[in-house]
């Protein structure tokens, strides 16, 4: 029998993962006036807001003030934020195929991609994933220690993380002061050896993947200047002319300035490297980083970065790779490997019916928080016309005590959205206490000892 939804019995729909893309989407639900709709938002952190609490650079706080577009959302009484759920383990496949007429998968892409050369798994090579979600105050870093102790480091990638993470490492501790960067990591920056950062770019200029404002900001650091080598960013006339995307036009004339500028002094550089390839972390001999072997590329006639045969060795103790990231598998949900995203139709699971995706556990990490917003709002569209036509399995257990119930039975403690009010408005006060726009709590522990009385 087909399911008509009333205010009574309204569409009840489960989005599993709290970020830009799954707030979204339930915003795209609460918006339609075609059926009454009713929306859980899971996440196995206490906090909200995935990426944009854990992932966008610390000092770019105008970024964050998306959020108080997501605070509306989350605070309109159609929807409930449930955190520290984790789905696979206090919410199973099943449990939520059976409490609700439609499950969305909105997880992000938690995991990276690596590099596939020798030495990668010695101690000071990591992931620049698991560098931000440190100095971000994940709580799955916090008790990281990173000792700062390398006077160089090599960031493998040419995308805004790859800048984020470089930046980071040469801001003083001044500058990091008026970001909401967590303590521990303000800390341990501050006392950094850190005097070179090599960003490296294995194809030229005119490919790389930033944007122009994110590069520009190395001309405007306290301690800090770019250095650019002239012969790695000459391009020809017909690679000129082939360059349409003014972000890209853009970046090689900030470049371009760079290469031309006479060195300050500065007691840190920032050497922004193109056609280079790294081939091996080389061992200290103590099984840490001890330098990190390039090899010089030119690119073929399809712009592809061929090797040279010629290699130099980076002086370098750390290496962060920042050559993208990648979806991990969900419990009982069809994974393209290949692809490191849910198999998916448009935003339809493959091969289910009531299931669906939106953001880059569909598409592939692309885009910037914005243009989630599309991508979340198309799915829906097809969520809804499968509601509207009666294609949906439908709930067993369509309410939200079952819900409340199924997860008391299993002993979660449940952060609902009123609880990380507190613990934000608790930030905030810290962070202002001490002159900062906020004081992160970052250990899961005392998350959970914040909660509304």
């Amino acid at each position: 029998m087909t399911q008509t939804y009333t205010p009574h019995r309204p569409l009840r729909v489960a989005v599993i993962g709290s970020g830009p893309s799954g707030i979204f989407a339930t915003e795209a639900l609460l918006k339609q006036t075609d059926l009454p709709a009713q929306v859980d938002v899971y996440d196995r952190l206490p906090t909200p807001y995935g990426l944009v609490r854990y992932g966008v650079a610390p000092d770019h706080l105008t970024i964050k003030s998306v959020t108080r577009g997501f605070e509306k959302t989350l605070g309109d009484p159609r929807v409930r934020f449930l955190g520290n759920v984790e789905f696979g383990k206090d919410l199973t496949h099943e449990d939520a195929l059976a409490h609700y007429d439609a499950v969305l998968y909105t997880v992000g892409a938690s995991s990276d991609r690596r590099l596939g050369i020798p030495g990668e798994d010695l101690t000071g090579s990591m992931s620049a994933t698991e560098f931000v979600a440190w100095y971000n105050g994940h709580p799955d870093a916090a008790a990281r220690e990173m000792v700062l102790s390398a006077s160089g480091v090599a960031v493998v990638g040419v995308g805004n993380v790859a800048l984020d993470v470089s930046r980071i490492l040469v801001k003083t501790a001044q500058e990091l002061h008026e970001s909401d960067i967590a303590a521990h990591a303000l800390t341990a920056l501050d006392a950094s050896h850190v005097q070179d950062v090599w960003v490296l770019g294995r194809r030229g200029p005119a490919q790389a993947a930033f944007t122009t404002k994110e590069l520009r900001e190395f001309g405007e650091l306290h301690a800090a200047e770019p250095v650019v080598k002239p012969q790695e960013i000459a391009l020809t006339e017909s690679e000129e002319a082939a360059i349409t995307d003014n972000t890209k036009k853009k970046n090689v004339e900030v470049l371009r300035d760079f290469a031309a500028r006479e060195a300050e002094g500065k007691s840190r550089r920032v050497h922004l490297r193109f056609l280079v390839s790294p081939v091996e972390i080389l061992d200290d001999g103590q099984g840490r980083v001890g330098g990190l072997k390039v090899e010089r590329n030119r690119l073929d006639e399809n712009g592809n970065a061929v090797g040279t045969g010629e290699f130099e060795v980076l002086p370098v103790q750390m290496v962060l790779r920042s050559v993208g990231y990648r979806g991990v598998a969900l419990p009982g949900v069809p994974f393209d490997e290949k692809r490191g995203v849910i198999a998916n139709d448009e935003g339809r699971v493959a091969g289910r019916v009531g299931e669906y995706t939106a953001g880059w556990i569909k598409r592939g990490p692309s885009g910037v928080v914005g243009t989630n917003r599309k991508d979340a709002t198309d799915t829906v569209a097809h969520l809804l016309t499968d509601a509207k036509d009666g294609r949906l399995p439908g709930a067993a257990h369509p309410t939200r005590d079952a819900v409340d119930a199924l997860l008391a039975g299993k002993g979660v403690k449940v952060y609902s959205f009123h609880d990380w009010q507190v613990l934000d408005a608790h930030e905030i006060a810290e962070g202002q206490a001490q002159g900062r726009p906020r004081a992160k709590v970052v250990h899961r522990e005392v998350m959970l000892g914040h909660r509304k009385a």
